[in-house]
């Protein structure tokens, strides 16, 4: 059951410049709900709740910072919302059981009796009428002037245009607004349209602002002549909003417009050459960590063998495998090899290190075999020889 016990309209001005405030209290009972109180009651200014009271709590409590300052200077006021809404609780919870008497089993309600009844109470009736006509309005205007940097301020609304698929119709959004007396509308040819449109409702918006939609069916329009349409938006205190109907101004359901596809291609190819660049760089840095492992003997001091050191200081190369592959060509014999390996021998008292270019270090092996030195008279070195 619901019950909108005080309506009030007020004007200020002349014209239709004219501001319209109002404030509602609405009350509401329920039976049966365990989720729900079984009275709840709101009071509203220009839309916006300043009070609330419900049967679980039996307190009212203020919702807005400057109802709190109301509160301080007319204490009053607490004490009054809250004897009212305790009054109508009592009295909802009663009506919930005549009105569940009051409906036969067909589902027909009898509302001539309700009607009857309350046409009766004339004193009630009475003091309603005093209430609605001078105590109210005197309380609209005090809320009206504490409430004035909330109630009397004009917020700047964001339009957009939407669309959900190529198919769908325009959706002319305007949201962030305050008060909520705003005018959306579509215009062709600088003509309002009274077609093809499908206004929504004004919603409300977390933040105390409003929100309302305009959809507008271009099924039967041609996308060339799009341009002589627009949205229009009228709040009082600022200019009006124009937004014309651009393919590049639509929001799509993914959440990109025209205008924004060529910049994520532009992103997308910055991303390629970006990632191809350090592909390069690794690639390079790479080739060259690999030409000096294969740099020869003598200019490579950072090799190990397997004991963890370089050979000292006095082993001298007999000859080396470049040079010897150098040599190849001129007609001499093909490089020594240790195990199928080609290797630079290095004598070093009595050790013999062999330089392998598969594993890219010296490694110490043991003489099985007794070897021969060989001068090399190109060389002036020497060579092994089993």
């Amino acid at each position: 059951m619901k019950a909108l016990i005080g309506l009030l309209l007020l004007v200020f001005g002349h014209g239709v410049s004219s501001v319209l405030h109002s404030q509602h209290y609405f009350y509401t009972a329920s039976s049966g709900l365990t989720a729900f109180p079984e009275f709840v009651a709101v009071g509203m200014v220009d839309g916006v709740q300043m009070v609330h009271y419900d049967s679980n709590s039996k307190r009212a409590v203020a919702k807005q910072d400057w109802m709190e300052q109301v509160i301080r200077d007319h204490p009053e006021v607490l004490e009054r919302d809250n004897g009212n809404f305790l009054g109508y609780q009592q009295a909802f919870k009663a009506n919930i059981g005549i009105l569940k008497q009051r409906f036969n089993q067909t589902g027909v309600r009898q509302a001539v009796t309700t009607k009857q009844r309350w046409d009766g109470l004339r004193a009630y009736n009475e003091y309603w009428k005093n209430y609605q006509t001078k105590e109210c309005v005197e309380w609209l205007k005090k809320y009206l002037a504490y409430g004035k940097s909330t109630l009397q301020r004009t917020e700047r609304p964001r339009v957009s245009l939407l669309q959900r698929s190529p198919s769908s119709p325009v959706v002319c959004h305007a949201t962030g607004f305050y008060p909520d007396r705003v005018v959306v509308f579509w215009r062709r040819d600088g003509q309002e349209l009274h077609e093809q449109v499908d206004p929504g409702e004004v919603l409300p918006n977390h933040d105390g602002t409003f929100q309302v939609s305009v959809d507008l069916n271009l099924k039967a329009v041609p996308q060339e002549d799009w341009g002589r349409y627009e949205c229009v938006v009228q709040l009082k205190g600022i200019e009006d909003i124009s937004t014309p109907l651009d393919p590049a101004l639509i929001r799509t359901n993914s959440g990109k417009s025209g205008l924004t596809i060529p910049i994520i291609i532009g992103l997308l190819v910055l991303l390629l050459a970006a990632a191809a660049a350090v592909v390069g760089v690794l690639l390079y840095k790479k080739r060259n960590a690999s030409d000096k492992q294969h740099k020869p003997v003598g200019s490579d001091t950072s090799s190990e063998n397997t004991e963890g050191q370089n050979p000292a200081p006095e082993a001298q190369p007999l000859t080396t495998t470049r040079d010897q592959q150098r040599r190849h060509g001129d007609g001499m014999e093909d490089p020594p090899t240790h195990g199928g390996v080609t290797a630079t021998y290095i004598r070093n008292s009595d050790k013999m290190y062999v330089y392998s270019r598969r594993v890219d270090k010296f490694v110490w092996i043991r003489r099985l075999l007794p070897y021969v030195a060989v001068r090399t008279p190109e060389l002036g070195g020497r060579s092994p020889a089993q």
